[in-house]
């Protein structure tokens, strides 16, 4: 390594140099604390006694031929301060169990990839589906043989992967993975940036499940947190005697989850940190990394008050910008809450370079929608229809994740409004408005089978609630949302061109009804919504006459719903002048029809009323939203 380049924070492969590595048959171990007095070596290969370590520049090195793969070692650091520390490797592949932390040596070649086919075919899915499934592999599933409950990542693959393909999920999303010492961080406070934590196994263990899921066809997505650390004192902090990791400055710090903020005015920290981001990548093969507590980089200490955090910000820019021409086809993923522009445009355009950003304001506004009294609902009508003002603004990822389902925040099925019956048919119309409208998709574990219980990161999840035919047809609704999504390309090509989405309905406070178009060249499907609590009978406005055949019904009775599916998928014309559909919605439901172009127009359904064209009304029909047709 070039250590001109790692001082100017040009690097993205410093773990290629420091760490533990075998050079000329020879492990070799270098580490980079430029306070400190003296650095000593311990491990498995000594004894566990002090071998001094040789100082060069600011790197202490030490060649020891006793040393082999998948031994524990430390580094012992006489800091600047005077005071003795054993640390683990800052850039070690591998670490022992909590509470121990000892790193590991680890072969990262030994384990032989056979996805080849997929990385070549491999994208950003812009004009894919982007079906995402966000995991805890310690609490997805509990292993009856592990004193833990912990499956190794190599033994939950299989399952995982049939699990994947049943429910049409394209992605996983793996929470933290990065070495952690509590549980209860669920990894987003890591002690280990290069080390998959050892609860599930060894690098080649998780190497294993990434290739097996390419050779699926499903793509594997790393949480990665760039923006701060655990304060564990066998860590990073004051890992020479001084704050090489971390700022010198108590009013920035401590971050409000009690870590350590990485110091990015250091141009080693950066290398640091990119090179971390990049090894997720080239040597996991990992297809992206969605990256932590972005605001936090953006602005000191999160907070928009206190102004943009230069440093950070250009070290973002240079990370992505470095990650997107060594990874053209990775993803890059912003968790951003603030409003800051252009998180997805690329660096040479002003942006910081990102791929996607979570739309939290989405998420936001849907589950207060859902959770809000029906006859409350007319005033809030317009939480449903804001996203699409602001949608092309960004590439957005629309994201219901493990933070919607803890900390008394109660699950997604919780949060809609009413008892334990009218929670159901509202959560199906919710994810039918979730999986037809723009963007990509992310849900939490659980979320597919209406899990009711806050998630736990100590507990499995609740899989004895599939013996409930409500929870079991819920899942079978949602795998159907799934394989119309992934299958129908006017619900994913297109998501972030404004060609590809229509209003047909935007303004029936009164009744909350909603209706939208997503449509390619070649392929339409209408969206119809009744998010009331009456049925009703709707007349959807059309562009011309065509002919809208029945995909899914939210109220189905396959899926506990009121309506009986039709042996045939029922068909409505929508012609005459007007284009009227007539469409009835079961309360709390929604309903999707492919839309095709009809054969003739005929007027014999249709009235004049009051100098104007309006649909011919049966007797004793109730509930009719009357759409007015300007048309002459």
């Amino acid at each position: 390594m070039d250590m001109h380049e790692f001082y100017m924070g040009n690097v993205f492969d410093a773990y290629e140099y420091f760490g533990a590595h075998k050079e000329n048959g020879c492990m070799v171990f270098r580490t980079f604390a430029p306070a400190a007095k003296n650095v000593a070596l311990v491990g498995d290969f000594n004894g566990w006694k002090e071998q001094p370590m040789n100082k060069n520049g600011q790197v202490f090195e030490l060649w020891c031929q006793e040393a082999d793969y998948d031994q524990k070692y430390k580094y012992v650091i006489y800091g600047s301060d005077g005071k003795r520390r054993e640390h683990c490797d800052p850039y070690g592949f591998g670490m022992e169990l909590r509470p121990n932390y000892a790193s590991y040596t680890r072969d990262l070649s030994a384990y032989r990839f056979n996805d080849g086919d997929w990385l070549s075919r491999r994208s950003k899915n812009f004009d894919a589906p982007m079906n995402i499934y966000e995991v805890h592999l310690g609490s997805w599933a509990k292993n009856p043989d592990d004193e833990n409950g912990w499956f190794k990542y190599n033994e939950i693959a299989d399952r995982l992967i049939e699990y994947c393909k049943r429910f049409h999920f394209t992605h996983i999303e793996l929470m933290p993975i990065s070495e952690h010492p509590a549980d209860e961080s669920w990894g987003y406070q890591n002690t280990g940036f290069f080390a998959p934590t050892s609860r599930y196994g060894t690098a080649a263990q998780l190497m294993e499940l990434i290739d097996k899921c390419h050779q699926n066809n499903i793509g594997v997505i790393l949480d990665f947190v760039p923006v701060h650390f655990a304060i564990d004192d066998y860590a990073l902090i004051k890992y020479d005697g001084s704050e090489l990791y971390e700022y010198n400055n108590s009013n920035v710090t401590i971050s409000e989850w009690g870590t350590c903020n990485f110091n990015f005015s250091r141009r080693e920290i950066c290398c640091f940190m990119q090179s971390a981001a990049n090894y997720w990548l080239e040597k996991y093969h990992a297809d992206g990394l969605r990256m932590d507590a972005i605001s936090r980089a953006i602005y000191w200490m999160g907070d928009e008050r206190r102004g943009v955090n230069p440093t950070s910000l250009d070290f973002l820019k240079k990370m992505n910008k470095g990650l997107q021409q060594r990874h053209p086809t990775a993803m890059l993923i912003a968790e951003d809450s603030t409003a800051y522009p252009k998180i997805t445009a690329p660096v040479e355009y002003g942006g910081l370079g990102f791929d996607y950003k979570w739309d939290l304001g989405f998420m936001h506004d849907t589950l207060n929608y859902f959770r809000t009294p029906p006859a409350e609902r007319p005033n809030n009508y317009h939480k449903l229809t804001f996203s699409m003002m602001y949608f092309y603004n960004e590439k957005y990822l629309l994201t219901f994740s493990h933070d919607e389902n803890v900390h008394g925040k109660a699950t997604v099925i919780q949060k809609m409004w009413g008892d334990y019956e009218e929670k159901f048919p509202q959560a199906r119309a919710f994810y039918m408005y979730l999986f037809t409208h723009p963007g990509k998709k992310l849900t939490f574990m659980g979320s597919e089978f209406a899990h009711f219980r806050e998630w736990d990161e100590k507990k499995e999840l609740d899989w004895f609630m599939l013996s409930y035919p409500k929870h079991d047809s819920f899942r079978e609704y949602f795998g159907r949302l799934g394989e119309l999504y992934t299958t129908r390309p006017c619900l994913y090509c297109g998501d972030y061109d404004s060609r590809s989405f229509q209003w047909l309905i935007v303004n029936a406070e009164a009744e909350s009804i909603y209706a939208y178009e997503r449509k390619t060249p070649s392929e339409r499907i209408a969206c119809v919504f009744n998010l009331s609590d009456k049925p009703k009978i709707v007349s959807v406005p059309m562009e011309e006459s065509c002919l809208l055949r029945e995909l899914l019904n939210s109220d189905w009775n396959i899926y506990s719903g009121s309506t009986l599916k039709p042996e045939q998928p029922a068909e409505i014309k929508a012609n005459g002048i007007g284009h009227f559909a007539r469409v009835e919605l079961a309360p709390f439901s929604g309903r999707m029809f492919e839309v095709s172009p009809a054969e003739e127009e005929t007027y014999e359904d249709y009235d004049a009323i009051g100098g104007e064209l309006q649909p011919v009304l049966e007797d004793g029909e109730k509930n009719v939203i009357i759409i007015e047709c300007d048309d002459e």
